[in-house]
């Protein structure tokens, strides 16, 4: 529990890792380095910033560093 608020993580039927409803991203550079393009680059996304892309990318995904990768990749 972290300051009051219970996080879940899961393994699902694949062997995939969740946090809550969020994909858990392994430590694998070629495969954030994909997320953070097509975040990115998407036809929907118009080349967001750093915070909308990174607020886009939370609510599907999670890891370790998210926010720093994040803003490093658009900067």
């Amino acid at each position: 529990m972290i300051a009051g608020i219970k996080v879940k993580f899961r393994i699902d039927e694949d062997n995939v890792l969740w946090k809550d409803t969020r994909l858990v991203v392994p430590n694998d550079a070629s495969l954030r380095e994909a997320l953070l393009t097509e975040a990115h680059s998407s036809p929907f996304s118009v080349h967001p910033g750093s915070t909308k892309m990174y607020h886009d990318l939370k609510q599907h995904f999670c890891w370790s560093g998210m926010k720093r990768d994040v803003a490093t990749f658009v900067s």
